[in-house]
This record gives C-alpha cells, structure tokens and sequence, in this order.
C-alpha cells in the first residue's frame, strides 16, 4: 500500500524504518516543525525527519496539519496514513483523506493508558505488563478501534526508557503486520471498551520530585519511570540531586521522619528513610557533577546521617 507517515521523535523512528522495509510505500513523512536547540537557537530536525531526508523521502512540516496540510495530502493520493507519536491532534478532514483512513501506533495495552505517556505511567502504577496497540485513528483520542496487540512483561528493574525501546520496536513489526492484514482484506477492528479507559497526562520536569513518605516500593518505580526524563530528583542541603536507579532496603526507622539520611558512607551507600522502611538511592547526580554510583559518590563527598532531603 501507498503510505504517508507521521511521527516525530525517537521511539516513531523504527516503526517509519519498518515500513521502508517492507512491501509497502512511503510517499510522504509529516513530521514536527523543526525547533532551535542550545544557545545558538539552530533549527534541528526531529530523529522522523532526519531518517526521511537519508532516504529521500518527501518531508511535509505544518504548524498545525489540520489548517494548512489537507491539500497536500490529498494530493499524494495515498491509500493509508500511519501515526506514530506524531504529537498534534487530527480533524476528521484529515482522517477521511484516504481509503483506509489512519492507523495509530499507541504504546499501550489499549483501553488503558489512553493520551500521553503511557510508557511512564505504567511503570510509575507498578504494572506487570504493557503492549502496543494499532488501532483505527478516530476524532477522540486513543478511542478508535483496536486491529492489533502484543503484549509484554515489564522486567523487575526495567526503565522508561529500556521500556521504551522494546516498545519501539514491538510496535514497528506489529505495524507492519497491520498492514499487511488491512491490505489482504484480513484486518478485524475491535470496539472499545469505554468503560475499561484511563487516561494519562504529559509528563512535566516538576513532576519528577520524589515523595519519601511513599512506600519505598512505589519509589523505587517512580524513579524507574521517571528514567531518562523527566528524571527523578529530590534536594541536598537545598540543591538537586538526580536520582537514577533506587532500591528498596528491609530498615527498621522506628517512626524516623521519611526523607531523613538513615546511612551514608562508601561502603553501605546513601540510605533514606521512607513510610515503611528505607530505601537505598544507587545512582545519583549532584548539581554540576556526573551520573555515579552512591558508593561513588560518597568517596568524595560528605553527607550527614540524619540531614533531611527535602522531596
């Protein structure tokens, strides 16, 4: 089939290589306006973009797709449109512009985790398992159709982003199997069911402040979740720390005030007190330093048992 596709960043990328490996046609990508990075403010391509271009592929930018790309689209004459983390939301004009509408990569087990983040939460909630779904793009979000689904385990210290990885490229392979189904007159499209949806928000960088009167389980997959961005981090002596990789120690506080440095030397590593016991923080970042271990960390620098982090 004749596709255009519209994806943005990283994890959009090998579901945009799969097709260009397949049977079936790129006409066109539609990807995010370019934006200024760093100091110099220079316009940087999305990772979608940057694929599109090696392969010379047509690159379609809009502001907002649903004002000023209807035409261009029609034009293209495609069969199908395919998103994949695109990142604007889509008219009805635009859903009807091909034969088989559009199909929707969406990293998770559908009707759960509708919106943004769905990879984050699941790990944030303590989820065992997670999947993609390709579903018939509809005007609500993440509402239409189910076509496909695999599933998959969520590993005990598995992060947002080596999740988000995995889920790339689960999501490439089943998007092409899609395909292939919707071409061969094989496709079923499943309703969904309403009542199952939840629903999730963008992550923020504030969001990632840690609550230590938690349960250290719940840290420690908050953190995990939290992991690459928007990072989990609390505050030392008023200054962030960033919090990589965290673990759940057997403490007995005795009613410490959660939050409160219960250990800290090089050898045992940095422990913090939580609602039901302790929790070890492995990784760490200090303002201005490097990504090290606790361990590391306290070789060169001081920390007073009993000093409170302020998350």
């Amino acid at each position: 089939m004749k596709v255009i596709f519209l994806g943005t960043p990283d994890f959009a990328v090998n579901t945009l290589k799969a097709i260009l490996n397949s049977n079936h046609e790129v006409l066109a990508v539609v990807t995010q306006p370019d934006k200024p990075v760093g100091r110099s403010g220079k316009p940087v391509f999305s990772p979608v973009k940057q694929v599109a271009v090696e392969k010379g592929i047509k690159v379609l930018q809009y502001n907002k797709i649903r004002l000023e790309g209807v035409q261009d689209l029609k034009e293209l004459n495609a069969d199908i449109m395919v998103t994949c983390a695109f990142g604007q939301i889509l008219s009805q004009e635009i859903i009807d512009i091909t034969p088989h509408g559009i199909i929707n990569v969406h990293a998770s087990l559908l009707p759960a985790y509708r919106g943004a983040a769905p990879i984050q939460w699941c790990i944030l909630n303590g989820d065992k398992k997670t999947g993609v779904t390709i579903m018939q793009t509809e005007a609500g979000i993440d509402t239409g159709d189910i076509i496909s689904v695999k599933e998959t385990e969520i590993l005990p210290e598995e992060t947002a982003g080596e999740l988000f990885d995995r889920l790339s490229v689960i999501g490439a392979n089943l998007l092409v199997q899609t395909l292939d189904l919707i071409e061969e007159g094989k496709a079923t499209f499943t309703k969904q069911d309403h009542s199952l949806a939840s629903h999730v928000k963008m992550l923020k960088k504030e969001d990632g402040i840690i609550n230590f009167e938690n349960n250290s389980e719940t840290i420690v997959n908050f953190v995990r979740g939290m992991n690459p961005w928007p990072c989990a981090f609390t505050f030392l002596c008023g200054k962030p720390l960033k919090v990589f990789k965290a673990q759940k120690i057997d403490y007995q506080n005795d009613g410490i005030k959660c939050g409160t440095v219960l250990v800290a030397n090089a050898k045992e590593g940095l422990i913090i007190a939580t609602k039901d016991g302790a929790l070890r923080l492995n990784e760490i970042q200090a303002e201005g330093g490097k990504r090290m271990t606790d361990n590391a960390y306290l070789l060169g620098h001081k920390i007073t048992v009993g000093e409170l982090l302020n998350g």
